[in-house]
């Protein structure tokens, strides 16, 4: 796989310095005495080098060796650990997540840092980035004790941690959780006991801790998600002086054999076998009538890993397609349908190949159009000054999330499949990476909550979110920008589509709101999934049109002789692809949803099993 590691920065340049301002994020004080405009390229340059070099070699053993799990003990590549402790050691790791890290990047910047990382060992970062996770909930939540003992050792991945939600009786549904929390006799302190399972790095041999958040229910706390709490639950408990003293009760009795990332040991984890686990409770216990708050302090992590998994998705998918355009220019197969007798000709010549092609590219491009506008979004509510901006910001961030999660990964797994068909018969073969991408990449549509969930907390919270004005406000946004730009020379059939989608997609929501009036719930989940994928459609629409109206203009400032002249006129071609092919999904997503057709209510479940 090392060899198939086919990545370039060239579109992150264009985004950082044309597309998004990142002149205002690095002028915020915790960047201007560190970073200006001209460090973009040094620093993207250097990050791919990395992967390449460093993280790309170690993927080779994510098939081949895999995370091996005997007796009680998990073990991963000896290649994964190298990777590990070196992007560790030199900043591409979690010590970028610590506010108080002296030179720390933006989100918009380290992230397509991370993006590199991502693509070139898929299953290495989430032992990586799940711990800057867990750091954080535990700096931003845990006691000044607490994070005394742990912050620093995670942010630096001296020590792991993961995140301990799904059970075996309770995935999508966690306040059906079974885990139970005991106050101890030292305040902060609980005993600990019950089974999680689908833990990603609940059990290594990178580090020798791993700090486990825990979602539990104190003992007299309410059902459901309001009575859960969290708790920082170590592997090894560790002294007042922060010294490993000893085992906590906390045993991995297992791990999944899954289809692909087999490298990333996903874990069944059993906490308080003898009753001997402890964990500290982060922020206050259950309040007098049982209300936890560890479902809201999780979710802050939840988020911040439902971006990382589009992103992922996003990744792989972008270096399946650099793999298809590379072999593409390099197979040799059939001659032009106009002339029988001509030369035989690269595949990339061919129309349909070529259809392959514009299809991934425009897809990939305005994927992570959408993926780094929102993480700009995220530096501005971070450290914006502005009241008003950062309200508005974070407005767009609450729509933003779901679709980046749902919309990148199920969009991912169609797209590899895709890049695999550009190869034949060969994209099917181990020779190649293609079928290792297609296995790997499936996984981001299901954890972090699987789609269909991101698609209701889309339509049944964030459709309502400030009476209905947090969303108006997005749609508006996109509707504005076609309208103002509907006289652009050569955009203005792409201009005209993208309002008409508007206009489509505030129909959808009439539609839907008519169902719930006349008390048709199961309509809402019924189009649910199909609605959300909508709603990528048309701001992806919307942000790579942007893209292409700066690409436009730079084509008129350089011409057509430029060495550059590629790369625009590709993002030129690539957005009037995705809005003439792509967008216009969304009519036919109306027209079903109107049509409002019930058979799949009407089925009866005996017929499944005919």
């Amino acid at each position: 796989m090392a060899s198939n590691y086919i990545y370039t920065s060239r579109d992150h340049k264009f985004i950082f310095k044309e597309w998004l301002d990142m002149g205002k994020v690095f002028g915020f004080d915790a960047f201007k005495d560190y970073y200006s405009v001209d460090d973009i390229d040094n620093i993207l340059d250097q990050a791919l080098k990395v992967a390449r070099e460093v993280t790309a070699p170690s993927r080779d053993d994510n098939e081949l060796i895999q995370a091996q799990f005997n007796e009680g003990k998990v073990t991963v590549p000896p290649s994964f650990k190298e990777a590990y402790w070196f992007l560790n050691q030199n900043g591409w790791g979690g010590s970028n997540e610590d506010e108080e890290t002296e030179g720390h990047m933006p989100q918009t910047l380290f992230r397509a840092c991370i993006e590199y990382q991502m693509a070139a060992n898929a299953a290495l970062m989430p032992y990586i980035l799940a711990t800057a996770g867990a750091a954080t909930l535990i700096t931003n939540f845990g006691s000044e004790h607490v994070k005394n003992l742990y912050k620093e050792k995670m942010y630096s991945g001296e020590w792991s941690g993961t995140m301990c939600l799904t059970e075996p009786n309770a995935g999508t549904d966690v306040g059906d959780l079974l885990t139970r929390a005991y106050p101890t006799e030292v305040e902060g302190i609980y005993r600990i006991k019950g089974t999680k399972c689908f833990i990603t790095g609940g059990e290594q041999d990178i580090t020798e801790n791993i700090i486990h958040l825990v979602l539990a229910r104190v003992e007299g706390a309410k059902p459901g998600t309001r009575g859960i709490s969290l708790f920082a639950v170590p592997k090894m408990w560790v002294d007042d002086d922060g010294n490993i003293v000893g085992s906590n009760d906390v045993n991995c009795v297992g791990i999944e054999h899954k289809m692909g990332i087999k490298g990333s040991a996903t874990c069944v984890m059993a906490f308080g076998e003898d009753n001997q686990c402890r964990g500290y409770i982060l922020g206050n216990p259950p309040d007098a009538e049982g209300r936890g708050e560890g479902m809201a302090q999780m979710f802050q992590m939840m988020n911040g890993a439902r971006m990382e998994t589009g992103h992922a998705a996003l990744s792989e998918t972008a270096l399946a397609y650099n793999n298809a355009v590379a072999y593409a220019t390099e197979r040799i197969q059939g001659r032009p349908i106009t002339n029988s007798k001509a030369e035989r000709m690269p595949i990339i010549k061919h129309e349909d190949v070529r259809r392959m092609l514009l299809d991934l590219k425009a897809y990939v491009e305005a994927l992570r159009a959408l993926i780094f506008r929102t993480y700009y979004y995220f530096d501005i509510v971070q450290y914006s000054k502005d009241p008003d901006e950062v309200r508005r910001v974070k407005a767009r961030l609450e729509v933003n999330t779901p679709i980046v999660k749902a919309y990148c990964s199920d969009r991912a797994w169609e797209l590899t499949a895709e890049a695999m068909q550009v190869f034949g018969g060969n994209g099917y073969s181990e020779e190649y990476p293609i079928a290792e991408l297609c296995r790997d990449v499936k996984i981001y549509s299901i954890w972090e909550g699987t789609n269909y969930i991101q698609s209701m907390d889309l339509i049944g919270r964030k459709w309502m979110m400030g009476k209905g004005k947090v969303f108006a406000d997005w749609l508006a946004e996109i509707e504005e920008f076609a309208t103002a730009n509907a006289g652009v020379a050569g955009f203005e059939k792409e201009m005209a589509i993208l309002l008409r989608a508007v206009n489509a997609y505030k129909e959808i929501q009439s539609t839907i709101a008519s169902y719930f009036m006349d008390q048709k719930i199961s309509m809402m989940p019924l189009y649910a999934t199909r609605i959300l994928q909508a709603s990528g459609e048309l701001i992806c629409g919307q942000l790579i049109l942007e893209q292409a109206l700066l690409a436009q203009k730079k084509i008129g400032e350089l011409g057509s002789d430029h060495y550059d002249y590629p790369f625009y006129n590709g993002k030129v071609n690539a957005a009037k692809y995705f809005v003439r092919n792509i967008v216009p999904n969304i009519f036919k997503i109306l027209e079903v949803v109107k049509e409002g057709d019930t058979s799949v209510l009407d089925i009866v479940e005996e017929a499944f099993l005919v």
